[in-house]
């Protein structure tokens, strides 16, 4: 039941594989939950009530409501699914609403700090330092995620167009270009990798330091690396790279369906969350220059 429900998010909705493992831990959770104060009850047999005791159970333990809510999201998924297939008679999950969330607006970088960092920044000669100034360049520079930069491959790159094919959520293909002084950059990457023989069998772009596929904490540790030494933002991680340059355009007056597109939402309300900053500058600038302000 749990393995066909998985095998179903990862070939017919083609999840992620990042969000698979967060399903399948959710509900291995929630089975654990129900042995342990239901016994005899499966994950077929849960009530509203079963259901209810474990969301109460994980505020408790002091779980955030942003975590408690993706757990509720992944119980929604599978009950509907078990009902599609006829598994069960009824939805347990109808009378489950998400919890009060407080809205946060994304932390970014300001232009000022961005132009230190790429500019002023001393990065180590050879190949991992120009792998470095890749990881950050194309971080802010295309609003790739984590997971994208790390599948990216040679091929995707196309240097005299200015572009790169991206594969996002749910195997979803978009097309982004760059600037030119990202092909530069780029440019010296491919050179150093390939005077180092690090040409990596599978076609990635970024590789370890033995020509490796990269890893998420490669590229953790490469960001937080540098953000400490520019930047006062409490999170520091990839994400914010990705949160600056939605900001900046947005900023430069770009149009909000331009920006979605180029980060692969599928829905416009995912993008909106970054014109809350857009406004905090215009309201800066309306009482810095109206008269009635």
């Amino acid at each position: 039941m749990r393995e066909s429900f998985l095998k179903y998010l990862q070939f017919e909705k083609r999840y992620s594989p990042h969000t698979l493992t967060s399903y399948e831990n959710d509900l291995t959770g929630f089975e654990r939950f129900i042995d342990q104060h239901f016994p005899g009850t499966t994950l077929a047999d849960a009530t509203h009530a079963v259901i209810r005791n474990w969301i109460v159970s994980l505020v408790d333990e002091g779980l955030s409501p942003d975590s408690v809510n993706r757990k509720i999201a992944c119980l929604r998924s599978f009950y509907k699914f078990l009902l599609r297939r006829e598994m069960i008679e009824r939805d347990p999950m109808q009378k489950i609403r998400v919890l009060k969330t407080a809205r946060k607006l994304p932390q970014f970088l300001s232009e000022a700090e961005m132009a230190r960092l790429l500019d002023h920044v001393t990065f180590e000669k050879g190949f991992a330092g120009c792998r470095d100034r890749l990881i950050l360049e194309l971080l802010y520079g295309t609003g790739t995620r984590l997971n994208e930069i790390i599948e990216l491959k040679s091929t995707d790159i196309d240097l005299p167009s200015r572009t790169l094919k991206v594969l996002g959520k749910r195997n979803k293909e978009r097309v982004v270009p760059f600037a030119v002084s990202l092909k530069k950059v780029i440019g010296d990457y491919l050179n150093e990798k390939n005077s180092a023989g690090l040409k990596n069998d599978q076609g990635y772009l970024i590789v370890t330091d033995q020509g490796k596929k990269c890893y998420p904490m490669l590229i953790y540790r490469t960001v937080r690396k540098y953000l400490d030494l520019f930047t006062t933002v409490e999170k520091r991680s990839p994400h914010v790279l990705r949160h600056t340059f939605a900001t900046h355009l947005l900023n430069k007056g770009a149009e909000l369906n331009a920006v979605k597109d180029l980060l692969g939402h599928t829905s416009l309300a995912a993008t909106q969350v970054y014109t809350h900053n857009s406004i905090e500058k215009l309201k800066a600038v309306f009482d810095q220059a109206h008269p009635k302000a």
